[in-house]
């Protein structure tokens, strides 16, 4: 299934990639899972964007074992996103705006239901 960012403009959008073999991406996967959730960010879109060539089986069973149940995953197997975004490694998050614009990127594994992370992304709701 293919996504086009351009469908979700008026909406904060994550792209999120991880991969099952990455510890920091099993740290923070249930706090981005609680963010797409959160009825403060009801235009929050999230895409769990998987590049470890991971099998579907086997991603899913890791969203299973994390108990993830408001996202839906998404794979990049031929890793063209990552090599579009420049990405240096996973966990990467990176946020975009309303119009569209990338506007935040965040390198290694964070809360996202941090306080502080929280207050600062409800300026951009």
């Amino acid at each position: 299934q293919e996504i086009y960012l351009s469908e979700f403009k008026n909406n904060l959008v994550i792209l999120n990639f991880w991969a099952t073999w990455c510890a920091p991406c099993k740290e923070e996967m249930p706090s981005l899972d609680k963010l797409q959730n959160n009825e403060q960010f009801s235009n929050l879109k999230i895409f769990p964007i998987n590049i470890g060539q991971d099998s579907v089986k086997k991603a899913e069973q890791f969203f299973t074992d994390l108990q993830i149940q408001h996202m839906e995953i998404y794979f990049d197997p031929e890793i063209t996103l990552a090599k579009t975004f420049l990405l240096r490694g996973v966990p990467t998050s990176i946020i975009f705006n309303k119009k569209g614009e990338e506007f935040a990127r965040i390198i290694g594994s964070i809360d996202f239901g941090d306080k502080k992370f929280l207050e600062w992304l409800s300026k951009y709701n």
